[in-house]
């Protein structure tokens, strides 16, 4: 089955086209994308803008067209934090609904912690055991731990990249003490959930996804994105702890300069790296191995999961 999924996310709107089975690993066909940076179009009152309404609601009619084009069968929408955290995030959708005719489903952080970590378990399989996993988005920072493909907690925080850049940094790069008051806030943050998560045992492998976690990979050496999937990639705490430090005294065109940093998501790695190194820190994990699957990898699957005629196929001969 060629299936869409169409991710709206706070920074990056992705259409992605995929064949995918019931029982096999989805295999992308098409990918197309814009950076769009809903979370900058958010007014005073916390709405979606004129302008963000217009550019989202003209990508989601073109995604419809390309997925047509493309032979797309199932077609899946979904919004994270952006428009989850706008108060007129489901009138703009529904807006939308209405002029393409396209119903987009806006997760909750906590589903959008659950689908990543479902991913991530079918991405390592069940040897890997006790798993945690981390997502720093745009908007929000997921994290969620156990040793089936439900985990055992999962947790939304309003802690992502471009979401902290907005609100605590006015300078490129941003004065010592806009990133100390930063770092005290995050890990505050993060602190209150380590309990809830911890309780539940000490993780057999910790995981990373997202845009964030590969390019902090990147800058400390990782393979680039031509080496393929299965390269393997990994941080250490040291060496992020390093780099949350340099990042921040480094203006947003010296990131991008940097191995793997892309122009349009250089402006909030430091932000993100300072969630990085405290999430690392005070989860005391020292090695963090970078998975490819993320949350629209955990979309399809369960999209997959729940396809009509599973049980005929049980009971068959």
């Amino acid at each position: 089955m060629r299936l869409g999924v169409l991710d709206i996310g706070s920074n990056t709107v992705h259409l992605l086209v995929v064949d995918a089975h019931r029982g096999a690993r989805p295999i992308p066909a098409y990918s197309h994308k814009e950076e769009l940076r809903l979370s900058e179009h958010l007014e005073e009152g916390n709405l979606l803008s004129a302008e963000g309404v217009e550019r989202l609601g003209a990508f989601v009619a073109e995604a419809l067209r390309i997925a047509e084009d493309k032979g797309v069968e199932d077609f899946l929408a979904f919004a994270t934090s952006a428009v989850r955290d706008a108060a007129n995030g489901e009138q703009v959708l529904a807006g939308i609904d209405e002029r393409c005719g396209v119903h987009i489903l806006t997760l909750s952080g906590q589903e959008e912690a659950r689908l990543t970590f479902l991913a991530v378990r079918r991405w390592f399989g069940w040897s890997s055991g006790r798993l945690l996993a981390f997502d720093i988005g745009g908007g929000s920072l997921e994290l969620a731990g156990g040793v089936d493909e439900e985990p055992d907690v999962a947790v939304s925080l309003p802690l992502g990249a471009g979401r902290l850049t907005r609100d605590w940094f006015t300078a490129d790069p941003p004065s010592s003490d806009e990133v100390r008051k930063l770092r005290r806030h995050v890990r505050a943050e993060i602190a209150r959930t380590v309990g809830r998560i911890a309780r539940y045992g000490r993780p057999d492998r910790a995981v990373a996804t997202s845009k964030t976690f590969k390019q902090l990979a990147r800058i400390t050496g990782a393979p680039p994105t031509s080496e393929g999937l299965y390269a393997s990639r990994t941080l250490t705490r040291e060496t992020v702890a390093e780099w949350a430090g340099k990042l921040t005294t480094m203006s947003a065109a010296e990131r991008a300069a940097l191995p793997g940093v892309s122009e349009g998501r250089a402006a909030q790695l430091a932000a993100g790296a300072i969630v990085a190194d405290a999430t690392m820190d005070l989860f005391e994990v020292d090695r963090l191995e970078v998975c490819p699957w993320a949350l629209r990898e955990g979309v399809i699957l369960r999209r997959l999961d729940i396809l009509p005629g599973r049980e005929a196929e049980l009971t068959s001969s």
